[in-house]
């Protein structure tokens, strides 16, 4: 199976990635069930990628029945060390206007029962996750994006919501009165799955509306995000491309060691299938 060091997460009008060379899809089969849709490996940059497509083919999964684990283990077996997440967000601030980058830099769960971690069964890891972007994947995303010509705005916090209804009126205004930045339904497990599997992960929320708190925006629709995407796509792929020519070939984050302290049971209780399971995630740890 081909290989790639640098793996991109397609939302919601991002449904492919230009530039993207010697093209190859490849269907992952995970313990977890069958990612979204197939991988599209490639050459973009110089450097090898993989592009996945959150929601499917046709955007035909919510973000309810995302199947996050399958997504992320998938991007693990193929070698991925570096996630760039493309995701639409409706903005909580006046400052953060449609079209606007932000690069969030905290998180705010606001999901129910969504599978999050690859531990249990009979395997217990607590990794840290007090700053659940990569500090220094999210530094290059965020130059890229000033590089692009976008307005961006580094840090933040993400609301992630359960969804597929967008937030009532008295929701949106609480998560304002509390200082959260933007809101989205995919990005929290995403991230969390990412440490667990010692992978880089940063978001790219690209802003298309104000969410209904706005007075001119008391209906958040389908319409206006898609109209406000179709306009910021192609900056999009271009923050993407310039984000993977930065990136370094060799990580000194603590990303690339997050289970080093993390996995506590003891390595002769754990079953057996369960370790051959999460070889690729646990098996320089644990045999």
């Amino acid at each position: 199976m081909q290989r790639a060091q640098i793996g991109i997460i397609g939302g919601s009008g991002l449904y492919d990635m230009a530039g993207v060379t010697d093209r190859e899809e490849v269907r992952v089969t995970t313990p977890f069930g069958e990612p979204s849709a197939p991988y599209v490996l490639g050459t973009l940059a110089g450097k090898r990628v993989a592009f996945l497509a959150r929601h499917g083919g046709g955007h035909r999964v919510s973000p309810s029945e995302l199947n996050f684990r399958a997504n992320i283990f998938g991007m693990k077996t193929l070698g991925v060390e570096f996630i760039l997440s493309a995701s639409a967000v409706g903005s909580l601030k006046e400052e953060y206007k449609p079209a606007d980058i932000v690069i969030p830099d905290q998180f705010f769960d606001r999901t129910k029962g969504r599978p999050s971690s690859f531990f249990g069964r009979g395997l217990v890891g607590h990794v840290g996750f007090a700053h659940p972007f990569c500090r220094i994947l999210s530094g290059i995303a965020g130059e890229s994006g000033r590089r692009a010509g976008a307005t961006v705005h580094t840090g933040g916090t993400y609301v992630c919501m359960e969804g597929p209804q967008f937030s009532t009126l008295a929701e949106s205004k609480l998560y304002r009165s509390w200082g959260m930045d933007v809101i989205g339904m995919t990005n929290l497990q995403e991230a969390k799955l990412a440490r667990e599997a010692e992978i880089c992960y940063t978001t790219i929320a690209l802003v298309t509306d104000y969410d209904c708190w706005h007075p001119d925006h008391d209906s958040v629709t389908v319409e206006m995000i898609m109209s406000t995407l179709a306009s910021n796509a192609a900056t999009a792929q271009q923050i993407i491309a310039g984000a993977v020519e930065r990136l370094p070939y060799e990580r000194t984050c603590e990303c690339a060691s997050a289970l080093k302290y993390a996995l506590v049971t003891r390595p002769d209780m754990v079953p057996e299938q369960l370790k051959k399971d999460l070889a690729p995630i646990i098996g320089r740890y644990m045999s």
